[in-house]
Protein backbone atom coordinates (compact mmCIF):
# COMPACT_ATOMS: atom_id res chain seq x y z
CA UNK A 1 0.00 0.00 0.00
CA UNK A 2 1.49 3.00 -0.58
CA UNK A 3 1.61 6.57 1.61
CA UNK A 4 -0.43 9.61 0.82
CA UNK A 5 0.03 13.32 1.05
CA UNK A 6 -1.27 16.81 0.26
CA UNK A 7 1.00 18.22 -2.16
CA UNK A 8 -0.41 21.35 -2.52
CA UNK A 9 -3.34 23.84 -1.50
CA UNK A 10 -4.76 26.30 -3.21
CA UNK A 11 -8.51 28.71 -2.37
CA UNK A 12 -9.97 30.89 -4.17
CA UNK A 13 -13.20 33.74 -2.21
CA UNK A 14 -15.03 35.85 -4.39
CA UNK A 15 -14.27 39.84 -4.70
CA UNK A 16 -17.65 40.72 -3.08
CA UNK A 17 -17.54 40.86 0.91
CA UNK A 18 -20.78 41.72 2.95
CA UNK A 19 -20.09 42.63 6.43
CA UNK A 20 -22.52 42.46 8.95
CA UNK A 21 -23.25 46.19 9.10
CA UNK A 22 -24.19 45.66 5.59
CA UNK A 23 -26.59 43.35 7.02
CA UNK A 24 -28.47 45.23 8.83
CA UNK A 25 -29.80 47.25 6.01
CA UNK A 26 -32.49 45.09 5.32
CA UNK A 27 -32.54 42.62 8.48
CA UNK A 28 -33.40 43.56 12.03
CA UNK A 29 -30.15 42.41 13.09
CA UNK A 30 -26.43 44.17 14.69
CA UNK A 31 -23.23 43.54 13.97
CA UNK A 32 -22.86 42.56 17.46
CA UNK A 33 -25.63 40.35 17.47
CA UNK A 34 -24.34 38.16 14.87
CA UNK A 35 -20.77 38.20 16.22
CA UNK A 36 -21.39 37.23 20.13
CA UNK A 37 -23.70 34.14 18.25
CA UNK A 38 -21.20 33.22 14.96
CA UNK A 39 -18.02 34.56 15.56
CA UNK A 40 -18.82 36.13 12.14
CA UNK A 41 -18.01 39.87 11.06
CA UNK A 42 -17.81 39.30 7.07
CA UNK A 43 -18.37 36.58 4.44
CA UNK A 44 -17.68 36.79 0.52
CA UNK A 45 -20.67 36.41 -2.29
CA UNK A 46 -20.38 35.27 -5.71
CA UNK A 47 -21.61 37.00 -8.30
CA UNK A 48 -22.89 35.99 -11.48
CA UNK A 49 -19.65 34.72 -12.67
CA UNK A 50 -18.32 33.04 -9.96
CA UNK A 51 -20.29 29.75 -10.09
CA UNK A 52 -19.59 26.56 -7.97
CA UNK A 53 -17.43 25.37 -11.01
CA UNK A 54 -15.63 28.71 -11.65
CA UNK A 55 -14.79 29.31 -7.64
CA UNK A 56 -13.45 25.50 -7.71
CA UNK A 57 -11.14 25.50 -11.37
CA UNK A 58 -9.33 29.06 -9.55
CA UNK A 59 -8.53 27.06 -6.19
CA UNK A 60 -7.62 24.23 -7.85
CA UNK A 61 -5.53 25.87 -10.83
CA UNK A 62 -2.89 27.48 -7.42
CA UNK A 63 -3.36 23.81 -5.71
CA UNK A 64 -1.85 22.31 -8.71
CA UNK A 65 0.58 24.78 -9.08
CA UNK A 66 2.05 24.45 -5.38
CA UNK A 67 2.33 20.35 -6.49
CA UNK A 68 4.60 21.99 -8.99
CA UNK A 69 2.28 20.12 -11.47
CA UNK A 70 0.28 20.29 -14.67
CA UNK A 71 -2.81 19.51 -15.59
CA UNK A 72 -2.06 16.95 -17.53
CA UNK A 73 -0.92 15.31 -14.00
CA UNK A 74 -4.03 15.23 -12.75
CA UNK A 75 -5.80 11.50 -12.66
CA UNK A 76 -9.06 11.72 -10.76
CA UNK A 77 -11.51 15.00 -9.94
CA UNK A 78 -13.44 14.98 -6.60
CA UNK A 79 -15.73 18.03 -5.92
CA UNK A 80 -17.32 18.05 -2.74
CA UNK A 81 -20.25 20.52 -3.48
CA UNK A 82 -23.86 20.91 -2.21
CA UNK A 83 -24.41 23.47 -4.84
CA UNK A 84 -23.50 22.51 -8.06
CA UNK A 85 -23.87 24.49 -11.03
CA UNK A 86 -26.13 22.07 -12.72
CA UNK A 87 -27.76 19.32 -11.88
CA UNK A 88 -25.74 17.24 -14.69
CA UNK A 89 -23.28 17.13 -16.12
CA UNK A 90 -21.35 17.49 -12.86
CA UNK A 91 -18.77 20.39 -11.55
CA UNK A 92 -15.95 18.11 -11.74
CA UNK A 93 -17.00 17.49 -15.61
CA UNK A 94 -16.44 21.74 -15.85
CA UNK A 95 -13.68 21.82 -13.80
CA UNK A 96 -12.16 19.53 -16.10
CA UNK A 97 -13.18 20.73 -19.18
CA UNK A 98 -12.35 24.37 -17.22
CA UNK A 99 -9.07 22.91 -16.61
CA UNK A 100 -8.14 20.99 -19.56
CA UNK A 101 -7.58 17.95 -17.45
CA UNK A 102 -7.29 14.99 -19.36
CA UNK A 103 -10.30 12.33 -19.80
CA UNK A 104 -9.95 10.71 -16.54
CA UNK A 105 -12.65 10.13 -14.07
CA UNK A 106 -14.46 13.27 -12.99
CA UNK A 107 -17.28 13.28 -10.33
CA UNK A 108 -18.69 15.30 -7.51
CA UNK A 109 -19.79 13.95 -3.59
CA UNK A 110 -22.58 15.35 -1.48
CA UNK A 111 -21.82 15.31 2.29
CA UNK A 112 -22.80 18.95 2.94
CA UNK A 113 -20.43 20.46 5.39
CA UNK A 114 -18.40 17.01 5.71
CA UNK A 115 -17.48 16.92 1.82
CA UNK A 116 -14.34 17.51 1.56
CA UNK A 117 -13.43 14.93 4.53
CA UNK A 118 -15.36 12.33 2.89
CA UNK A 119 -13.52 13.58 -0.83
CA UNK A 120 -10.13 13.24 1.67
CA UNK A 121 -11.07 9.52 2.58
CA UNK A 122 -12.17 8.35 -1.37
CA UNK A 123 -9.15 10.10 -2.77
CA UNK A 124 -6.75 7.94 -0.50
CA UNK A 125 -8.40 4.80 -0.79
CA UNK A 126 -7.53 5.50 -4.61
CA UNK A 127 -4.30 6.14 -4.50
CA UNK A 128 -3.16 3.89 -1.67
CA UNK A 129 -4.26 1.24 -3.98
CA UNK A 130 -2.29 2.71 -6.67
CA UNK A 131 -5.61 3.35 -8.70
CA UNK A 132 -4.40 6.98 -8.95
CA UNK A 133 -1.15 8.82 -8.84
CA UNK A 134 -2.59 12.71 -8.43
CA UNK A 135 -6.04 13.62 -7.48
CA UNK A 136 -7.21 17.26 -7.61
CA UNK A 137 -9.99 17.51 -4.73
CA UNK A 138 -12.16 20.57 -4.31
CA UNK A 139 -14.48 21.81 -1.96
CA UNK A 140 -16.48 24.87 -3.78
CA UNK A 141 -19.89 26.05 -2.53
CA UNK A 142 -22.11 29.06 -3.80
CA UNK A 143 -24.26 28.76 -0.18
CA UNK A 144 -25.47 32.35 -1.02
CA UNK A 145 -27.91 31.13 -3.82
CA UNK A 146 -29.72 28.94 -1.26
CA UNK A 147 -30.06 31.55 1.20
CA UNK A 148 -33.19 33.22 2.62
CA UNK A 149 -31.80 36.48 2.97
CA UNK A 150 -34.96 37.73 4.94
CA UNK A 151 -34.06 34.85 7.22
CA UNK A 152 -31.47 36.34 10.22
CA UNK A 153 -31.12 32.80 11.74
CA UNK A 154 -29.51 31.61 8.89
CA UNK A 155 -28.51 33.87 6.22
CA UNK A 156 -25.81 35.55 8.24
CA UNK A 157 -24.22 32.39 8.88
CA UNK A 158 -23.21 31.29 5.19
CA UNK A 159 -20.39 32.41 2.87
CA UNK A 160 -19.38 31.41 -1.04
CA UNK A 161 -15.90 30.63 -1.93
CA UNK A 162 -13.65 27.41 -2.76
CA UNK A 163 -10.47 25.41 -1.82
CA UNK A 164 -8.52 22.80 -3.71
CA UNK A 165 -5.78 19.89 -2.46
CA UNK A 166 -3.79 18.03 -4.76
CA UNK A 167 -3.51 14.50 -3.10
CA UNK A 168 -0.30 12.30 -4.68
CA UNK A 169 2.06 9.76 -3.09
CA UNK A 170 5.33 9.50 -0.99
CA UNK A 171 7.50 7.21 1.34
CA UNK A 172 6.25 9.15 4.37
CA UNK A 173 3.13 8.78 5.51
CA UNK A 174 1.02 11.78 5.20
CA UNK A 175 -2.63 10.69 5.50
CA UNK A 176 -2.65 8.86 8.31
CA UNK A 177 -6.11 7.95 9.52
CA UNK A 178 -9.81 9.17 8.00
CA UNK A 179 -13.40 8.26 9.81
CA UNK A 180 -16.28 8.66 8.06
CA UNK A 181 -20.11 8.66 9.81
CA UNK A 182 -23.65 9.60 9.23
CA UNK A 183 -27.15 9.52 10.96
CA UNK A 184 -29.87 10.08 8.52
CA UNK A 185 -32.33 10.14 11.86
CA UNK A 186 -31.30 14.10 12.24
CA UNK A 187 -32.79 15.21 8.61
CA UNK A 188 -35.21 17.27 9.26
CA UNK A 189 -32.96 19.89 12.01
CA UNK A 190 -30.89 20.52 9.01
CA UNK A 191 -31.72 20.31 5.19
CA UNK A 192 -32.33 22.15 1.46
CA UNK A 193 -35.29 20.92 -0.39
CA UNK A 194 -34.53 19.71 -4.02
CA UNK A 195 -35.72 22.44 -6.20
CA UNK A 196 -36.33 19.27 -9.15
CA UNK A 197 -37.90 16.93 -6.65
CA UNK A 198 -39.93 19.08 -4.45
CA UNK A 199 -42.11 21.31 -6.41
CA UNK A 200 -44.59 21.35 -3.98
CA UNK A 201 -42.48 22.44 -0.88
CA UNK A 202 -40.34 24.78 -2.68
CA UNK A 203 -43.13 27.32 -2.57
CA UNK A 204 -42.72 27.68 0.97
CA UNK A 205 -39.29 26.25 1.47
CA UNK A 206 -36.95 27.06 -0.99
CA UNK A 207 -34.07 28.12 1.35
CA UNK A 208 -32.16 26.27 3.93
CA UNK A 209 -34.24 25.26 7.33
CA UNK A 210 -31.91 24.77 10.30
CA UNK A 211 -32.63 23.97 13.48
CA UNK A 212 -29.67 26.00 15.12
CA UNK A 213 -29.68 24.89 19.08
CA UNK A 214 -30.39 21.01 18.24
CA UNK A 215 -27.70 21.46 15.66
CA UNK A 216 -25.21 22.56 18.31
CA UNK A 217 -25.82 20.10 20.46
CA UNK A 218 -25.42 17.31 18.06
CA UNK A 219 -22.46 18.75 16.59
CA UNK A 220 -20.32 19.66 19.96
CA UNK A 221 -20.73 15.89 21.29
CA UNK A 222 -20.06 13.98 18.06
CA UNK A 223 -17.17 15.94 16.92
CA UNK A 224 -15.72 15.36 20.53
CA UNK A 225 -16.41 11.84 20.19
CA UNK A 226 -14.56 11.35 16.40
CA UNK A 227 -11.88 13.70 17.80
CA UNK A 228 -11.11 11.52 20.46
CA UNK A 229 -11.72 8.32 18.35
CA UNK A 230 -8.88 9.74 15.99
CA UNK A 231 -6.23 10.27 18.91
CA UNK A 232 -6.92 6.73 20.98
CA UNK A 233 -6.83 4.77 17.20
CA UNK A 234 -3.29 6.15 16.49
CA UNK A 235 -1.80 6.13 20.27
CA UNK A 236 -1.14 9.97 20.25
CA UNK A 237 -1.81 12.37 23.22
CA UNK A 238 -3.92 16.11 22.66
CA UNK A 239 -0.26 17.91 22.95
CA UNK A 240 0.95 15.94 20.02
CA UNK A 241 -1.66 17.44 17.76
CA UNK A 242 -0.11 20.99 16.38
CA UNK A 243 -3.41 22.29 14.51
CA UNK A 244 -7.01 21.58 14.40
CA UNK A 245 -8.75 22.54 11.22
CA UNK A 246 -12.05 22.17 11.86
CA UNK A 247 -15.41 23.30 9.78
CA UNK A 248 -15.83 26.84 10.17
CA UNK A 249 -19.71 26.50 10.94
CA UNK A 250 -19.70 28.84 14.37
CA UNK A 251 -16.70 29.71 16.73
CA UNK A 252 -19.16 28.39 19.50
CA UNK A 253 -18.84 25.00 18.34
CA UNK A 254 -15.30 24.91 17.58
CA UNK A 255 -14.63 26.51 21.03
CA UNK A 256 -16.88 23.81 22.61
CA UNK A 257 -14.80 21.02 21.12
CA UNK A 258 -11.43 22.48 22.15
CA UNK A 259 -12.52 23.35 25.06
CA UNK A 260 -13.64 19.35 25.53
CA UNK A 261 -10.52 18.31 23.77
CA UNK A 262 -7.88 20.59 25.90
CA UNK A 263 -6.53 22.25 23.54
CA UNK A 264 -5.51 25.93 23.24
CA UNK A 265 -7.59 27.98 20.50
CA UNK A 266 -3.93 28.95 19.84
CA UNK A 267 -3.52 25.70 17.91
CA UNK A 268 -6.93 26.46 16.49
CA UNK A 269 -7.00 27.43 12.34
CA UNK A 270 -10.10 29.97 12.50
CA UNK A 271 -10.81 31.58 9.39
CA UNK A 272 -14.59 32.08 10.02
CA UNK A 273 -14.40 35.95 11.03
CA UNK A 274 -14.17 37.24 7.22
CA UNK A 275 -15.29 33.64 5.58
CA UNK A 276 -18.38 32.45 7.45
CA UNK A 277 -19.35 28.98 6.74
CA UNK A 278 -18.22 27.72 3.14
CA UNK A 279 -20.13 24.56 3.72
CA UNK A 280 -17.54 21.60 1.99
CA UNK A 281 -14.77 24.48 1.02
CA UNK A 282 -14.48 25.66 5.03
CA UNK A 283 -11.59 23.01 5.85
CA UNK A 284 -9.65 23.39 2.18
CA UNK A 285 -9.94 27.22 2.28
CA UNK A 286 -8.60 27.52 6.03
CA UNK A 287 -5.84 24.41 5.06
CA UNK A 288 -4.62 27.03 2.30
CA UNK A 289 -4.70 30.18 4.98
CA UNK A 290 -2.69 28.70 7.06
CA UNK A 291 0.15 26.79 5.07
CA UNK A 292 0.14 29.89 3.21
CA UNK A 293 0.58 32.52 5.92
CA UNK A 294 3.15 30.11 7.85
CA UNK A 295 1.49 28.73 10.54
CA UNK A 296 0.91 25.10 9.36
CA UNK A 297 4.52 23.50 8.08
CA UNK A 298 5.53 20.04 6.52
CA UNK A 299 6.14 17.86 9.41
CA UNK A 300 3.17 19.26 11.88
CA UNK A 301 0.73 16.83 12.92
CA UNK A 302 -2.97 17.75 11.27
CA UNK A 303 -6.29 17.15 12.75
CA UNK A 304 -9.12 18.25 10.37
CA UNK A 305 -12.83 17.19 11.27
CA UNK A 306 -16.41 18.86 10.30
CA UNK A 307 -19.74 17.71 10.29
CA UNK A 308 -22.59 18.72 8.53
CA UNK A 309 -26.47 18.12 7.32
CA UNK A 310 -27.56 14.49 7.18
CA UNK A 311 -26.17 14.76 9.43
CA UNK A 312 -22.87 13.79 8.16
CA UNK A 313 -19.40 13.57 10.08
CA UNK A 314 -15.70 12.96 9.32
CA UNK A 315 -11.94 13.24 10.56
CA UNK A 316 -8.77 12.84 9.70
CA UNK A 317 -5.01 12.64 10.97
CA UNK A 318 -2.36 14.60 8.70
CA UNK A 319 0.94 14.92 8.90
CA UNK A 320 1.53 17.80 6.70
Amino acid sequence: MKNTYIAGTGGYLPEKRVSNQDLTKGLDTTDEWIFSRSGIRGRRIANEKETSSYMGARAAERAIAAANLTPADIDMVIVATCTPDLAFPSTACLVQKQLGIPQVAAFDLQAACSGFIYGLDIATQYLRTGCAKNILLIGTETMSRILDWKDRSTCVLFGDGAGAVVLSTREEPGILWTKLGADGNYQDLLYSPNLCLQPEVVKSQKYIQMSGREVFRVAVKTLEQVANEALEQNNLTRGEINWLIPHQANVRIIEGVAKRLGLSMDNVVLTLEEHANTSSASIPLALDQAVRDGRVKRGQLLLLEAFGGGFTWGAALIRH
